[in-house]
């Protein structure tokens, strides 16, 4: 158990994580050039592979190709539809050398492409070719890392199989550096005042969202997240499961902290309770028509 669900302090991987998170905004940037544009931006995120964090297939022109984090050998591996590839190392090195390893890659398999190098949904960004700050990488919690996101790919993939109404893929976002799974009641939300255009659209129906993510550095731990939007009247005062999992009004969502689960009995029952409470508190209160969206 403690294998596939590995402790996770922030604190041990602090400065790796936050250079991860670049790099994986560097290669989400590409997909957000190419790919033809999905409802809720779901055309930007990351998926769980079999080694590591995957593009899928990204079309270009009338080809296609994919871009694999490989955590077990520990390179970007870029490979296209004809069979040729190329590798950046994962390696100790700052942001601006992976950013121009990666375009220079791409350029060599006939794949050049221009990204906005501003980094999303982080405090002071510094543009990807300037960024000499983000430089460590540290294979050994990022091993672990990924043995976590596997775990909660799993056990989010089994709770989406027990809707049947629209719901997101289980997916990767490298803005806020998440893994998530969005169940929507069918209905429209009210514009968000003030909110910028990708928030609009992502948040342009009725949801109840459930994730995980790994800490930064307003909250310095890794932990799941569960949150509805728009929020119904009494969410945060609704009885949810298990009963480590609490109710942040600042941040406006439940949490119930990775050390909770990942110490537990069963981490995926304890997952699967969190999961299934905090929709329930979602969806009861919001009054979703649950016999016509739910297994």
């Amino acid at each position: 158990m403690s294998d596939a669900w590995p402790a996770l302090p922030y604190d041990d991987w602090r400065e790796t994580c936050a250079t991860l998170h670049m790099w994986t905004q560097v290669v989400g940037k590409v997909r957000l050039a190419l790919a033809p544009h999905v409802n809720h931006w779901w055309q930007v995120p990351l998926y769980v592979g079999a080694r590591g964090l995957t593009t899928t297939a990204i079309p270009y022109q009338d080809r296609t190709f994919d871009i694999e984090f490989d955590f077990v050998d520990h390179v970007l591996a870029i490979r296209t539809c004809e069979g040729d590839a190329q590798i950046v190392k994962l390696e100790p090195k700052s942001v601006a050398a992976f950013h121009a390893e990666t375009m220079a890659a791409l350029g060599s398999l006939g794949l050049p492409v221009r990204i906005r190098t501003l980094p999303q949904e982080v405090a002071d960004p510094i543009p990807f070719d300037e960024d000499i700050v983000h430089a460590s990488y540290e294979r050994e919690p990022v091993e672990r890392f990924w043995r976590v996101l596997r775990s909660v790919d799993a056990v989010l993939k089994e709770f989406r199989g027990g809707f049947i109404g629209k719901a997101s893929p289980v997916h990767f976002f490298w803005g806020s550096f998440d893994h998530c799974v969005t169940r929507f009641s069918g209905r429209r939300a009210p514009p968000m005042p003030r909110a910028d255009k990708v928030t609009q659209e992502a948040y342009s129906h009725e949801v109840s969202s459930v994730g995980w993510w790994p800490g930064d550095a307003t909250t310095p731990y890794p932990a799941f997240y569960s949150y509805a939007s728009p929020e119904p009247a009494g969410f945060g005062d609704g009885p949810v499961r298990p009963a480590a999992a609490f109710y942040d009004r600042d941040a406006g969502q439940f949490r119930l902290k990775y050390d909770d689960v990942h110490t537990a009995a069963s981490p995926r029952e304890a997952l699967l309770a969190f999961c299934q409470s905090t929709y329930d508190a979602a969806a009861g209160l919001a009054s979703w028509t649950r016999g016509e969206l739910e297994r």
